[in-house]
């Protein structure tokens, strides 16, 4: 059994500007929690290999994908394919979010225009 308690999970920021802690890494997918200051974005960006999902589970934003905006919240749930270009912009507040990424995140799998 593997069990990862959030304090030893150390922050990094990723190539697209979130602040991520990862979670857990299994052998095909990670689970990392996401931090966007308060009007902040990430870059627009792809992964080649990763499909993602986001979980909200603070604050509120928009996510873009495809170029189709939506607004999201706390307990939505967000598909984003692979080679799908996206992005994300926090609210007024912080926001939170889970991300769960098969293959796991690797830096060379982000992509920029």
């Amino acid at each position: 059994m593997e069990i990862r308690s959030y304090e030893r999970a150390e922050p990094f920021t990723t190539k697209d500007g979130s602040t991520i802690r990862e979670l857990m890494r299994a052998a095909n997918q990670t689970l990392a929690e996401a931090t966007l200051e308060p009007g902040q974005q990430t870059e627009r960006h792809y992964h080649a290999s990763s499909e993602e999902l986001y979980y909200v589970i603070e604050g509120t934003g928009e996510m873009e994908i495809e170029g189709e905006h939506s607004a999201v919240g706390p307990g939505d749930a967000i598909l984003i394919p692979p080679g799908a270009w996206h992005q994300i912009t926090a609210g007024d507040a912080k926001l939170r979010f889970l991300c769960c990424c098969a293959p796991g995140y690797q830096h060379a799998d982000t992509f920029f225009s």
